[in-house]
């Protein structure tokens, strides 16, 4: 199968899977998880696999959802033209693209470098384990103005108070301050993350693929009787309430006069240099 949007490549019982759109600081696209989502599905069923790698290709693992025009999953049901019900609709169905990172039978580990927001975090953090480099980014921006996440994951990783220090600010944290709080498993220097993410994926390669199936689906089911699962559904639908604000309009509105970037600048600019820990 060809992509446009990731490169699919496997190795030694594992597969390789970067999003690639490194001019766009890997920006999510609908079709960026439409061939995700094929993706995963392939190595899957591939019986060589063992373990699947998400990466970002150039110098980020992806700096959020693409919301530049025409406007797709980051789109108010306002700007739209929708109701409030096709919006939620609409997340649903971007929803259950991502959840295969979930619901896969094989492992799946995120290796982050660079930034790792909004939609960036909504992929690395529905992986099995994350990886990042020490000065990796970690955030989701746009609840200054923009929403909440389209999937939670932050306080089943991060705990109750890291997460609303996340979500209530939209301030970022390293990937070295990351690994304190628990929201990623380890942060390395950044000349060791591949190696690092090679190690742990090559000792998975070596377990028969119906084991790392059994066990990862038994702690999934764990994080399922928490309640993991019906809150990313919960989560969507939240995230189309609070769009109702009238300041994502105000966003939108900002962006179609004077340019995204300009819209972003007014969401972040008070922000200073929006760092949840300060050194």
């Amino acid at each position: 199968m060809s992509y446009e949007t990731i490169l699919y490549e496997t190795d030694t019982g594992k597969a390789r899977i970067t999003l690639n759109r490194p001019e766009k600081l890997n920006a999510i696209s609908i079709q960026m998880q439409q061939e995700l989502r094929d993706a995963l599905l392939a190595a899957d069923r591939d019986p060589a696999v063992h373990v699947a790698i998400i990466r970002g290709a150039g110098r980020t693992f992806s700096a959020g959802y693409d919301i530049s025009p025409p406007a797709g999953e980051g789109q108010t049901h306002a700007a739209a033209g929708h109701s409030l019900e096709r919006d939620i609709w609409g997340l649903e169905q971007s929803l259950e693209m991502r959840m295969h990172l979930f619901d896969m039978h094989k492992p799946v580990i995120a290796q982050v470098h660079g930034y790792c927001l909004a939609g960036g975090a909504d992929v690395a953090l529905l992986c099995d384990i994350v990886i990042a480099a020490e000065d990796a980014r970690f955030g989701y921006p746009p609840v200054r103005a923009l929403g909440s996440p389209v999937n939670h994951m932050w306080t089943y990783l991060a705990g109750p108070q890291w997460a609303k220090r996340m979500l209530l600010t939209g301030d970022t944290i390293s990937g070295a301050e990351a690994e304190r709080i628990g929201l990623v498993m380890k942060a390395v220097p950044p000349e060791r993350l591949e190696a690092e993410v090679d190690a742990l994926a090559d000792r998975m390669a070596m377990i028969d693929v119906d084991l790392l199936a059994a066990n990862k689906r038994i702690v999934n089911m764990a994080m399922e009787l928490m309640g993991a699962r019906t809150m990313q559904r919960m989560a969507s639908e939240r995230d189309a309430i609070a769009r109702q604000a009238p300041v994502v309009t105000q966003f939108y509105q900002m962006a179609k006069e004077k340019g995204l970037k300009a819209a972003l600048e007014w969401r972040d600019s008070k922000f200073g240099d929006g760092r949840a820990v300060k050194s």
